[in-house]
């Protein structure tokens, strides 16, 4: 062998030897940024208070998967519904979801004074309602018009002495008590400071609800709308398997709300359903039609 064929043959050995180690060599990995918590309570509070401060009137429309058990025929069933969403801070609220057979198969509102329900579905076929001032929080209803709200990211604080810190791999995690048991827990990304996960639960501190929020939208200066809501209601006092609501909303825009458009936000008339409950105190009693 000649030397010029020796060199390029040494030459290329070389070559080859550089490639395998270099594919064997571990990959750099870039260090991962570690984003420090709030200190407390009411720093983070005030975060979460500022940007619901900022909140506009919206309107909003999508698709709604909706989830629910029928117990008659014993299987889980699910609505595929096109939906649309209207808010206006700081209590009024309108969802009206439509299936392609039933118009208006799922109808949730709020003003001051009241809460309503109706879901059209032959399986379920009810009509919930109560005031306010009769039951602060709800419960027991399937679909809470506040968590709905909150999911939009109007957030219902309260005193803050209520409210305790504590730190979960890279969320912030805000806990609420009432006489000593959990009633909420919000779970927030450190990064950008926006809620990824709401825990409910009763006065009894059994799990009420879940929402699930993610795909954040700046509608406004400072105010934040999750694209994609998904909430479950748990029935603890009748064993009934959860009911689901997945919200993907493809447009969220302001939207100031004329005179006509006012009509949503108050309480349709109780006709055409099979069962009427009005919520009293912590019960729901069954109404005639």
């Amino acid at each position: 062998m000649n030397e010029k064929h020796y060199n390029l043959r040494l030459c290329f050995c070389f070559a080859v030897a550089i490639l395998i180690f270099a594919g064997c060599a571990p990959e750099i990995q870039e260090p991962i940024e570690i984003v420090p918590g709030k200190e407390s309570a009411t720093e983070a509070l005030s975060v979460l208070k500022a940007r619901s401060q900022n909140a506009v009137s919206l309107l909003s429309r999508g698709r709604c998967v909706f989830e629910y058990y029928d117990p008659e025929n014993k299987k889980r069933k699910k609505e595929k519904l096109e939906v649309i969403v209207l808010m206006k801070p700081p209590v009024e609220i309108y969802l009206q979801g439509d299936a392609t057979l039933v118009p208006r198969a799922i109808i949730l509102g709020s003003n001051e004074r009241e809460f309503w329900l109706l879901m059209r579905p032959k399986e379920i076929s009810t009509y919930w309602w109560g005031t306010w001032s009769g039951q602060n929080s709800a419960e027991g209803l399937m679909i809470n018009p506040r968590t709905l709200f909150e999911a939009l990211g109007f957030l219902e604080t309260g005193a803050e002495e209520n409210w305790s810190l504590s730190n979960e791999g890279a969320f912030d995690v805000l806990t609420k008590q009432d006489r000593g048991v959990v009633i909420k827990k919000m779970y927030i990304n450190r990064r950008d400071y926006l809620i990824v996960k709401i825990e409910y639960y009763d006065s009894k501190g059994r799990a009420l609800a879940l929402a699930e929020l993610k795909d954040y939208k700046e509608v406004s200066d400072g105010f934040f709308v999750p694209a994609s809501i998904k909430i479950i209601a748990y029935n603890q006092d009748s064993g009934e398997e959860p009911l689901g609501i997945t919200l993907s909303l493809k447009t969220i825009k302001p939207k100031e709300f004329n005179e006509s458009q006012q009509k949503v936000f108050k309480r349709p008339p109780p006709q055409g359903f099979d069962h009427i409950l009005r919520n009293e105190g912590e019960k729901w009693i069954e109404q005639s039609q």
